[in-house]
């Protein structure tokens, strides 16, 4: 058997479990925490090949092994490297408090509600798309991806969220402190720190929970009355339940909604969990975007702006809705495509400009294909009848950049 010890936030470690071990693997601070037999060879952690390998070898003699891990080790930790390699049969797993949740009841917070995301090791764009949609979020940090990095990416577009940054859990240096994202861009925050709480207290979570993890929005594609908007200027809701469909927002993505309008687009990419930024031209449009969004109880990055100069300080996104028209639209769809991660989605009403927005998309590389949507409502004549009253048809094209749908790996 190969033991795994979860340490380091609090809970004492067994000391019966490593008292037979022949070695002991773990990071450096678990390692001087703990006294080891006299006889045990022990390997500091770092790349997790060499270790791996090293455990195989005393596995195959049939020798003791003991793992030291942060917190709960199957959660975001080792437990899933060693039985992808060994087999979980072969783990005696011995979970401590993970970091998350010794962070949250330092503050006498639940986190039942919260959604947790791992920065360690990966593209922390992920992260940082996913604190600023949920307002109660943690993130477990690595090297390039820590406070300050998570601190600098909030400030250009979610400035109002408190960052907890919670360092040295269990130890005698244990520390929580409270700052924007502007003050955890500006600081050196070290090697100890466990994980950061991403905090927007304006929108949190309250009332008995049955299921763990943030609300799921009860139905999309809503109706044009549930939004503000100026004389029908408006994505329909049959349009918008293609474009939501084609621009495929989950968590941990970032959609641009260009030429936002009410907002209707980005309000329910958001809802769907995608951070989104709504471009936006007309000021009172701007006050729309921002009152739609509150109604809706999320948090759009709304930028007053024209494209396509308005998007060259954004962050990079996942998928693209580019709604509107006019002689710049190809202009403003081709500068979206260079920058789509995976897909562009263009509704349009004019015939005549297809042929140069499906240009801009293959240009960009994409594989591009389109519909023409045209619909019918139910409309109540006098003497209890119904009517069908047709629609405006819309062109709908998009874009998808190829083997763009790769699964993430995003776990909330």
């Amino acid at each position: 058997m190969i033991t795994v010890l979860g340490a380091g936030t609090g809970a004492p470690v067994p000391l019966d479990a490593l008292a037979q071990a022949e070695l002991v693997v773990g990071g450096r601070r678990h390692l001087d925490a703990v006294r080891l037999p006299a006889a045990a060879e022990r390997i500091v952690l770092g790349p997790l090949a060499p270790a791996l390998d090293a455990i195989g070898e005393y596995v195959a003699k049939e020798r003791r092994v003991v793992v030291l891990a942060s917190g709960d080790p199957g959660f975001f930790g080792i437990v899933r490297a060693l039985a992808e390699r060994f087999g979980a049969r072969r783990l005696d797993v011995r979970p401590g408090v993970p970091s998350v949740a010794a962070a949250f009841a330092r503050l006498g917070l639940s986190w039942d509600d919260a959604v947790v995301v791992s920065a360690h090791g990966r593209d922390p764009r992920t992260a940082v798309n996913v604190c600023r949609v949920h307002p109660k979020a943690a993130v477990l940090t690595g090297p390039g991806a820590g406070p300050a990095e998570l601190g600098a990416a909030l400030a250009r577009t979610a400035p109002g969220r408190v960052l907890v940054v919670a360092s040295a859990l269990g130890s005698g240096q244990e520390r929580l402190e409270r700052v924007s994202p502007a003050e955890a861009a500006g600081r050196d925050w070290g090697t100890a720190v466990n994980v950061v709480l991403c905090l927007d207290e304006a929108r949190m979570p309250d009332g008995a929970r049955t299921l763990a993890g943030p609300v799921r929005p009860a139905g999309w594609a809503l109706d044009e009355a549930d939004f503000a908007h100026r004389d029908s200027m408006i994505t329909k809701f049959e349009v918008r339940a293609l474009v939501l469909a084609r621009l495929g927002p989950r968590p941990g993505d970032l959609v641009w909604d260009v030429g936002s309008g009410s907002g209707s687009v980005a309000v329910e990419c958001a809802r769907l969990g995608a951070a989104v930024s709504a471009v936006e031209k007309a000021a009172d449009g701007v006050e729309r975007i921002h009152a739609n969004a509150a109604a809706h109880g999320v948090d759009v990055h709304v930028v007053h702006g024209e494209a396509p100069a308005a998007l060259y300080g954004l962050d990079e996104p996942d998928a693209v809705f580019v709604g509107g028209g006019g002689r710049e639209l190809p202009g403003i769809v081709g500068a979206c495509a260079r920058r789509a991660r995976r897909t562009v989605v263009v509704a349009l009403a004019a015939l005549d400009r297809v042929p140069a927005v499906r240009t801009a998309l293959t240009g960009a590389g994409f594989d591009c294909d389109g519909v023409l949507l045209q619909s019918s409502r139910l409309a109540p004549l006098p003497g209890d009848v119904t009517r069908l009253a047709a629609a405006n048809p819309v062109f709908l094209l998009w874009g998808v950049r190829p083997h763009a749908f790769a699964d993430k790996g995003v776990a909330l």
